[in-house]
Protein backbone atom coordinates (compact mmCIF):
# COMPACT_ATOMS: atom_id res chain seq x y z
CA UNK A 1 0.00 0.00 0.00
CA UNK A 2 1.34 3.54 -0.93
CA UNK A 3 2.84 5.54 2.25
CA UNK A 4 0.92 8.61 0.49
CA UNK A 5 -2.83 8.33 0.26
CA UNK A 6 -4.36 8.79 -2.87
CA UNK A 7 -5.85 11.87 -3.51
CA UNK A 8 -9.39 12.66 -5.13
CA UNK A 9 -7.13 14.22 -8.14
CA UNK A 10 -5.02 11.09 -8.64
CA UNK A 11 -7.56 8.96 -8.74
CA UNK A 12 -9.51 10.74 -10.94
CA UNK A 13 -6.35 11.05 -13.47
CA UNK A 14 -6.29 7.12 -13.02
CA UNK A 15 -9.80 6.67 -14.13
CA UNK A 16 -9.00 9.07 -16.86
CA UNK A 17 -6.09 6.50 -18.11
CA UNK A 18 -8.51 3.32 -17.94
CA UNK A 19 -10.49 5.04 -20.42
CA UNK A 20 -7.09 6.11 -23.08
CA UNK A 21 -5.47 2.94 -22.74
CA UNK A 22 -2.60 1.99 -25.63
CA UNK A 23 -3.38 -0.44 -28.03
CA UNK A 24 -0.86 -2.59 -26.42
CA UNK A 25 -2.39 -2.23 -22.59
CA UNK A 26 -5.70 -2.83 -24.25
CA UNK A 27 -4.03 -6.44 -25.88
CA UNK A 28 -2.20 -7.00 -22.60
CA UNK A 29 -5.34 -6.25 -20.20
CA UNK A 30 -7.39 -8.75 -22.16
CA UNK A 31 -4.95 -11.42 -21.28
CA UNK A 32 -4.90 -10.03 -17.43
CA UNK A 33 -8.16 -9.18 -16.43
CA UNK A 34 -10.63 -11.08 -14.79
CA UNK A 35 -7.68 -13.42 -13.45
CA UNK A 36 -7.44 -14.33 -16.87
CA UNK A 37 -3.76 -15.63 -16.22
CA UNK A 38 -3.50 -18.36 -13.67
CA UNK A 39 -6.43 -16.62 -11.74
CA UNK A 40 -4.36 -13.61 -10.65
CA UNK A 41 -6.00 -10.90 -10.05
CA UNK A 42 -4.62 -7.57 -11.96
CA UNK A 43 -5.47 -3.93 -11.70
CA UNK A 44 -4.63 -1.86 -14.44
CA UNK A 45 -4.20 1.98 -14.12
CA UNK A 46 -3.56 1.59 -10.53
CA UNK A 47 -3.00 4.89 -8.37
CA UNK A 48 -0.14 4.55 -6.01
CA UNK A 49 1.27 8.36 -5.63
CA UNK A 50 3.35 9.94 -6.92
CA UNK A 51 2.86 7.63 -9.64
CA UNK A 52 0.15 5.43 -11.45
CA UNK A 53 1.12 1.91 -12.29
CA UNK A 54 -0.01 0.24 -15.81
CA UNK A 55 -0.95 -3.24 -14.36
CA UNK A 56 -0.84 -3.74 -10.43
CA UNK A 57 -1.47 -7.07 -8.57
CA UNK A 58 -1.68 -6.47 -4.83
CA UNK A 59 -1.65 -9.94 -3.84
CA UNK A 60 1.70 -10.13 -5.58
CA UNK A 61 2.97 -7.12 -4.74
CA UNK A 62 3.97 -7.13 -8.88
CA UNK A 63 3.75 -4.03 -10.76
CA UNK A 64 4.13 -4.64 -15.04
CA UNK A 65 4.79 -1.69 -16.81
CA UNK A 66 4.57 -1.13 -20.68
CA UNK A 67 7.20 1.23 -21.94
CA UNK A 68 6.61 3.03 -25.54
CA UNK A 69 9.29 5.38 -27.70
CA UNK A 70 9.60 8.00 -25.33
CA UNK A 71 10.93 5.16 -22.66
CA UNK A 72 14.42 4.53 -24.93
CA UNK A 73 16.07 7.82 -24.66
CA UNK A 74 18.34 8.81 -21.90
CA UNK A 75 15.74 10.92 -20.22
CA UNK A 76 13.00 8.52 -20.21
CA UNK A 77 15.36 5.86 -19.21
CA UNK A 78 16.68 8.07 -16.53
CA UNK A 79 12.66 8.83 -15.41
CA UNK A 80 12.09 4.41 -15.13
CA UNK A 81 15.27 3.91 -13.26
CA UNK A 82 14.12 6.60 -10.87
CA UNK A 83 10.17 5.17 -10.85
CA UNK A 84 11.79 1.61 -10.63
CA UNK A 85 13.89 2.15 -7.18
CA UNK A 86 11.21 3.87 -6.15
CA UNK A 87 8.73 1.45 -6.26
CA UNK A 88 10.60 -1.40 -5.25
CA UNK A 89 12.37 0.50 -2.26
CA UNK A 90 7.78 0.30 -1.38
CA UNK A 91 8.17 -3.47 -1.22
CA UNK A 92 7.07 -4.11 -4.97
CA UNK A 93 8.76 -6.02 -7.72
CA UNK A 94 8.37 -4.17 -11.27
CA UNK A 95 8.39 -6.30 -14.86
CA UNK A 96 8.99 -4.36 -17.78
CA UNK A 97 7.93 -5.26 -21.29
CA UNK A 98 8.11 -3.09 -24.34
CA UNK A 99 5.31 -2.30 -26.55
CA UNK A 100 7.02 -4.04 -29.32
CA UNK A 101 7.05 -6.97 -27.31
CA UNK A 102 3.52 -6.84 -26.17
CA UNK A 103 2.79 -6.75 -30.05
CA UNK A 104 5.01 -9.25 -31.49
CA UNK A 105 5.04 -12.11 -28.98
CA UNK A 106 2.15 -11.19 -26.40
CA UNK A 107 2.72 -14.97 -25.59
CA UNK A 108 5.94 -14.89 -24.51
CA UNK A 109 5.33 -12.10 -22.62
CA UNK A 110 2.49 -13.89 -20.60
CA UNK A 111 5.26 -16.81 -20.10
CA UNK A 112 7.73 -14.59 -18.51
CA UNK A 113 5.08 -13.10 -16.03
CA UNK A 114 4.19 -16.75 -14.65
CA UNK A 115 7.74 -17.71 -14.94
CA UNK A 116 8.02 -14.50 -12.24
CA UNK A 117 5.03 -16.06 -10.76
CA UNK A 118 6.29 -19.22 -10.62
CA UNK A 119 9.59 -18.42 -8.99
CA UNK A 120 8.04 -16.03 -6.19
CA UNK A 121 5.32 -18.71 -4.88
CA UNK A 122 6.07 -20.42 -2.00
CA UNK A 123 6.51 -24.25 -1.96
CA UNK A 124 3.23 -25.80 -2.11
CA UNK A 125 5.04 -28.16 0.57
CA UNK A 126 7.17 -25.73 2.98
CA UNK A 127 9.51 -28.10 5.55
CA UNK A 128 8.40 -27.67 8.88
CA UNK A 129 9.96 -24.33 10.49
CA UNK A 130 13.44 -25.19 11.69
CA UNK A 131 14.11 -28.03 9.18
CA UNK A 132 15.67 -27.59 6.24
CA UNK A 133 16.95 -30.16 3.55
CA UNK A 134 20.33 -32.48 4.20
CA UNK A 135 22.67 -31.86 0.98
Amino acid sequence: MPTERVTPEHRVFAQQLRTQLTDCERLLWRRLRNRGLASIKFRRQHPFPPYVLDFYCAELRLVIELDGGQHYDDTGQEKDRVRTDYLQHKGLDVLRFSNSDVLQNLEGVLAEILRWVEACSPHPNPLPKGERELD
